[in-house]
């Protein structure tokens, strides 16, 4: 027995579950969404196979040593660290904590990080395989990056990237394979319009030669790379904040307005770029690219130089390519350049390489915002089999069998419920077809398919049915 004066009462913690949520910056993806973007990784898949590119995978997280240095100051700062766990807490770096010496103390605590993008681990991943590769080397890679930017529309802290690249050639041609995969996939997806921007880090490093400015490349770059968000007057704050003086800025303020037609732009930068060899190289190249569209034209696509893209990486060393789609405010959509010493880094000279990078989630956003996914894309079933009792549903289950066996997609509904629920259901999947098959149809000999978009409604022998439903 239990006394009263045994019991204690321990107030009630509140049991109401907290509400689920998911980090800013991420997505769930319903079924429907999932088709969607399935389109658009095919797409890109496909295009990439009938440029002779072969399919590779690499870990979602790398040594910290991989990725940290490769992406400059802005970059490192958006990697996504994981904390080392277990004994190797106790590795701690106290000591570089006590003299606030934070990055040390960061590494000691942290030897891995989530990839930041494909293109570093790809070159880790070429220098570790290369007895096993064939040069040069055409891969593609669809798989998740992470970046701890701060989430904003189109912009977010998990999502895909879908990579191209080629290492083990120097050949500017590589270049126009990559431009031609852009141009295939975006106009497969419909998109109404867009524009392939290029330009060269040679050119860039031909501006700052001849500004007497090549000490202060990379901030040049930076700030150039942000004209089309901050503004002429942004940029020119930016570089005087950084100890660009007025007659350095008042010489690259031409560069702000430039315009025409890439030939007119290519004959501007000519005369500018005259006494820097490397600037004129890097216009070389941009002219022989641009040369190889002029018998075999883009399909949709507009080639434009523009002299202030510069994406603000550290590895690109000649062609930098971006894209950016017309009738809606996004950011770039695909980007990608030349990154002849990127494998260096690993330990490996004379590999060059070139590649691109598809942000299929912002090309998602463009294809919703446009409504430019197709109609009919549907999980639904073909033909939904209704259960009116288990004798029926065996048999029903014996045709979906013989349905999926026709490469169609067939569905059983799993228990004995009311009409209007199986119904609803059927309507909510999307599917095409309902199947009735109760005692009176089975005593009957026959079966009644509906048309769900229709409504229409037929029968059919239930010896023969299939070989005469069309689908």
């Amino acid at each position: 027995l239990i006394r009263w004066n045994d019991v204690r009462f321990i107030p009630r913690k509140n049991t109401m579950s907290q509400k689920p949520a998911i980090p800013k910056g991420t997505r769930d993806f319903l079924p429907n969404d999932v088709l969607k973007r399935n389109l658009i990784f095919s797409t890109i898949a496909s295009a990439f196979q009938r440029f002779g590119f072969q399919p590779i995978e690499t870990p979602s997280f790398e040594l910290s040593s991989t990725l940290m240095g490769k992406y400059g100051d802005e970059g490192d700062r958006l990697i996504f660290r994981i904390l080392n766990s277990g004994e190797k807490v106790r590795k701690a770096d106290l000591e570089a904590l006590a003299a606030d010496n934070l990055p040390r103390f960061a590494n000691s605590l942290s030897e891995k990080a989530l990839r930041y993008d494909l293109t570093v681990p790809f070159a880790r991943f070429v220098v570790q395989h290369q007895n096993e590769l064939s040069f040069p080397f055409k891969r593609y890679q669809i798989q998740p990056v992470w970046r701890a930017d701060r989430p904003q529309h189109g912009r977010y802290q998990e999502f895909y990237q879908c990579d191209g690249d080629v290492v083990g050639s120097d050949s500017l041609r590589n270049e126009v394979e990559l431009i031609q995969v852009i141009d295939q996939v975006l106009s497969a997806l419909n998109l109404p319009g867009f524009t392939i921007k290029l330009n060269n880090r040679k050119v860039l490093s031909g501006i700052a030669e001849v500004c007497n400015a090549s000490d202060q490349l990379i901030h040049l770059t930076v700030a150039l790379d942000k004209l089309d968000k901050i503004g002429e007057d942004g940029v020119i704050k930016e570089l005087m904040d950084k100890g660009f003086d007025s007659s350095l800025v008042d010489s690259i303020k031409p560069l702000f307005q430039l315009s025409g037609s890439f030939e007119e732009r290519i004959s501007f930068l000519s005369t500018f770029l005259s006494k820097s060899e490397i600037g004129m190289k890097g216009l070389e190249e941009l002219s022989y690219i641009h040369s190889k569209f002029q018998d075999n034209p883009l399909l949709n696509g507009q080639l434009e130089l523009d002299v202030t893209l510069a994406r603000g990486l550290n590895y690109y060393t000649g062609a930098i390519i971006e894209v950016k789609a017309h009738d809606v405010v996004m950011g770039s959509i695909c980007g990608g350049g030349r990154y002849d010493d990127l494998t260096g880094l690993f330990g490996v000279k004379g590999l060059s390489g070139v590649g691109i990078s598809f942000g299929a989630d912002r090309i998602y956003d463009i294809m919703e915002t446009l409504d430019l996914f197709p109609a009919d894309l549907s999980s639904g079933p073909d033909v939904l089999f209704l259960n009116f009792s288990e004798l029926e549903a065996d048999q029903c289950a014996i045709w979906a069998n013989s349905v999926r066996d026709l490469g169609k997609v067939a569905e059983v509904y799993p228990s004995q419920a009311k009409l209007q629920k199986q119904l609803k259901y059927a309507n909510d999947k999307g599917a095409k077809w309902v199947l009735f098959y109760g005692e009176e149809e089975r005593q009957k000999g026959i079966v009644i398919l509906k048309h769900m978009e229709s409504g229409e409604q037929f029968a059919y022998s239930a010896v023969a049915w299939l070989s005469s439903w069309e689908g």
